[in-house]
């Protein structure tokens, strides 16, 4: 169960920035949105419209701003949005997966070729690269009691614990298995951290320091798209790299 979790390798994100918070609201209100419609507004019986709204108050959105998203999402009207997934490769053959919420196809596949193109990825077809990344879930605890934590989720159902030098725990869960097993924690009274269904690659790809910076600059590009929802990559960036950056 021991060892080094690259799970922060997952996604590349920039640091807090007050210039982008407007942006990274208004993805979440989109999101509240169409999981209220897709879902209902009941939080107990739409799992979906938990998670983004968990995700939404770790990024520190305002109660009342949430609710008005979803009371946006119970009003019936034309404008529907579809859930689209992009696929291409980064340089070094690194995959890349792009999760978008769109009303207009057109557009947002415009945004994302244009985006890999000038970083000096490739746009490819569907299945090219989602056969490199396994969905499941994970639960991230920065402290705790790593016998408690540990015994708690392998009886829900855990697939695997993950524990790091620095005292931080990985709970590893399947898709259907991961809001069973986050509430059983949190009932325990063992808070995480962070928890989302994320796709985990199976292999990593290592990078450069020349070849890291081109490709930060294709993953930026396309999480600042506003159409996207979540950006996966497979690429193994150094901490050292990333000092040096």
């Amino acid at each position: 169960m021991a060892g080094h979790s690259k799970w922060h390798n997952i996604q590349h994100r920039k640091g807090v920035q007050d210039v982008k918070r407007s942006k990274i609201f208004g993805k979440f209100i989109k999101e509240i949105i169409i999981a209220t419609k897709t879902g209902g507004n009941v939080i107990e019986n739409n799992p979906s419209l938990r998670m983004v709204i968990d995700r939404a108050l770790a990024a520190n959105m305002k109660r009342n701003t949430i609710e008005n998203a979803v009371k946006r999402g119970s009003i019936v009207d034309d404008k529907n949005y579809d859930e689209v997934r992009y696929e291409g490769y980064g340089l070094a053959g690194t995959a890349i997966i792009v999760d978008t919420l769109t009303d207009n196809r057109n557009r947002t596949v415009a945004d994302i070729r244009h985006a890999f193109s000038k970083y000096g990825g490739n746009l490819s077809i569907e299945g090219s690269v989602s056969y490199l990344f396994i969905k499941q879930g994970f639960i991230n605890f920065k402290t705790g009691d790593e016998e408690q934590i540990i015994e708690i989720a392998l009886d829900a159902g855990a697939k695997d614990i993950i524990t790091n030098d620095n005292g931080s725990i990985y709970v590893i869960t399947t898709t259907k298995d991961f809001f069973t097993i986050r509430n059983t924690l949190i009932t325990a009274r063992l808070e995480p951290s962070h928890s989302e269904v994320t796709m985990e690659p199976i292999n990593y790809i290592k990078l450069n320091l020349h070849d890291t910076k081109k490709f930060i600059k294709l993953i930026d590009s396309l999480e600042d798209l506003d159409d996207t929802r979540k950006v996966y990559h497979n690429a193994d960036i150094s901490d050292e790299i990333i000092t040096q950056i």
